[in-house]
């Protein structure tokens, strides 16, 4: 039975796209997907964050983006000064659905935090999210300041009815600061679910192989790594 697992975020630059080529390279196993709704701020032709999944992760992951905006902006703002039609939660689960009866595991990565707009409706990943019946794994940064996003975060998700997998932190520094180091702690019970991972700073820039051979000590086993709080 295929999974489909949606990819949120406290907010944009955090690592999203290398939290999610984590959780596919950490499944070498298994047929994989990575579903993009929305890319922004990429002319045609550029390789986008589903493309930078499947370089990092690995052979066995299908990289599929459903809609492109030039602009670097919210998908609804760009959509709508590009012209061009918005995404909308149900293409996104049809998309979803559709990836999941060919792989064995789906990740939808979102753009930005988890109530960035898709549409001038004001739909966002969270009604795709709904729509799939799917949970949701929160990425997180490390420092001062990501308890109350996170804590926000979950907040939305619960009132919605939806989920949260847990929470991966997207860069961790190599020399934490006390804030980051006390975030290891801090940052399940402001979710209330746990701490899945932590991937190092800097992993977006390895080679293939050594992403995909490091992918499985920056996760918690249950997503398929060996990871555990204290570990770096």
């Amino acid at each position: 039975m295929s999974t489909i697992l949606v990819v949120s975020g406290t907010g944009t630059e955090i690592g999203k796209t290398v939290v999610t080529a984590a959780v596919a390279a950490a499944a070498r196993d298994r047929r994989v997907a990575v579903l993009k709704p929305a890319q922004t701020g990429l002319a045609p032709g550029e390789p986008g964050d589903a493309a930078e999944v499947a370089r990092l992760a690995g052979s066995h992951v299908t990289a599929v983006e459903l809609a492109r905006f030039p602009e670097p902006l919210a998908p609804a703002t760009a959509a709508r000064r590009a012209g061009l039609a918005p995404v909308r939660p149900f293409e996104v689960a049809e998309a979803a659905q559709k990836l999941a009866t060919e792989h064995d595991l789906v990740l939808v990565e979102g753009a930005g935090g988890l109530l960035v707009r898709f549409d001038d409706e004001g739909s966002t990943l969270a009604d795709a999210a709904r729509l799939l019946s799917a949970p949701v794994l929160v990425v997180a940064p490390a420092g001062l300041g990501t308890l109350n996003a996170t804590a926000l975060t979950a907040e939305a998700l619960r009132n919605r009815g939806l989920g949260c997998r847990g929470v991966v932190i997207g860069s961790m520094p190599a020399e934490p600061d006390l804030a980051s180091r006390c975030n290891i702690e801090d940052l399940p019970v402001a979710a209330g679910a746990p701490l899945l991972g932590a991937v190092p700073a800097g992993a977006g820039a390895l080679p293939g192989a050594d992403f995909a051979a490091g992918a499985v000590r920056w996760l918690a086993p249950e997503l398929g790594g060996s990871w555990a709080p204290g570990r770096r």
